[in-house]
């Protein structure tokens, strides 16, 4: 085990153009970027890939797009643009949590990036929500098909891993807070989600840095069966920095008891907001552009599970949202900065 992994400067913020928005844009251009960036990005582990959840904002304009875009078309055709930014060589599908897409969506994003690039892709709630939801979020009924194997294989594994091929990194289970009065039932729910990752194909002949993760939203599934699950499975926990879970420091021990294998992470919301502050942290950050509120403590202990477990050469997907500290894009530089020169 690599000690580092469990071991113990201002942001900048660029400004946005005045121009008006290129709706009619069927191309988006990137934006250039400063030699020493590059030179950042060079300096990272190989193995170390970093990204963010979507890419659909204008916000980010001289930070990824060369220009002001819609989010309509920065939604369409901003990837490729994306994809050439040089620290942005993973990013997070999140549509396909709402929505399941099929065989040509998933590879016509593969389309647009180059053979370097991986995706990180959220599962449909319709498998990981055990509650059916309305517009507003609110629990109407019991869902079905929460959990249900022969439909994550069916209407979200295969599909993705047929169509992004080599370029699949990371399939998310992103499992949504449970009904109170299920808390009580999690070794016969623990139980249902083993059976699940067990029948799931293996990726490895067609994505052979593709991964099986799991991300739960509250902390009542870390117990031992929940790693013996995982384990059995050769799937690995996607640790979710969220003020649903704990920090950090209190998630390690799951990784502890996988190790060695590969780290998941989605840094999604700064936990100033609290465990419902997603519309207030939207709110206060958009347009995006900016960091707000640096979250230099858990910046600092993502930067050391990382530096752990890309040192000793195993695969990191880590994508952040504009939810943890302002801008993603601006995150991500300063968690690299961090990455080359730690503290």
């Amino acid at each position: 085990m690599q000690n580092s992994l469990f071991g113990d400067s201002p942001a900048a913020s660029l400004p946005t153009s005045a121009k008006p928005l290129k709706k009619s844009a069927q191309t988006v251009e990137p934006a250039h970027q400063a030699p020493t960036l590059i030179e950042l990005a060079q300096s990272l582990p190989t193995h170390l890939r970093l990204g963010t959840s979507s890419w659909n904002y204008p916000g980010w304009d001289k930070l990824v797009w060369d220009g002001d875009y819609s989010d309509s078309v920065l939604s369409r055709y901003g990837l490729t643009a994306y994809a050439k930014h040089p620290l942005l060589r993973t990013v997070s599908i999140d549509r396909s949590f709402y929505r399941p897409l099929n065989v040509a969506q998933f590879a016509e994003y593969a389309s647009q990036v180059g053979q370097d690039f991986r995706f990180v892709v959220k599962a449909p709630s319709l498998i990981t929500d055990a509650l059916v939801r309305d517009e507003s979020g609110r629990g109407m009924r019991p869902n079905a098909h929460f959990l249900n194997a022969a439909e994550a294989v069916q209407m979200f594994v295969e599909p993705a891993l047929e169509g992004l091929g080599h370029k699949l990194g990371a399939l998310v289970f992103q499992i949504s807070p449970l009904p109170g009065h299920w808390l009580a039932q999690m070794p016969r729910l623990i139980d249902q989600l083993h059976q699940l990752l067990a029948a799931l194909p293996d990726l490895k002949p067609i994505a052979p840095d593709g991964v099986i993760a799991v991300e739960v939203r509250d902390p009542h599934w870390l117990t031992p069966q929940f790693v013996a699950a995982l384990r059995a499975t050769g799937a690995t926990y996607c640790m979710g920095l969220h003020a649903k879970m704990p920090p950090i420091a209190e998630q390690l021990p799951i990784l502890r008891a996988l190790w060695p294998g590969p780290l998941v992470c989605r840094w999604n919301l700064n936990p100033i907001h609290g465990a419902y502050g997603y519309e207030d942290a939207r709110d206060l950050y958009s347009p995006y552009d900016k960091l707000v509120d640096p979250d230099l403590e858990t910046r600092a202990a993502l930067v050391r599970v990382i530096a752990g477990t890309a040192g000793a050469g195993q695969n990191v997907y880590v994508t952040l949202s504009n939810k943890a500290e302002g801008c993603a894009p601006l995150s991500i530089i300063e968690l690299a900065r961090a990455i080359h020169q730690p503290p």
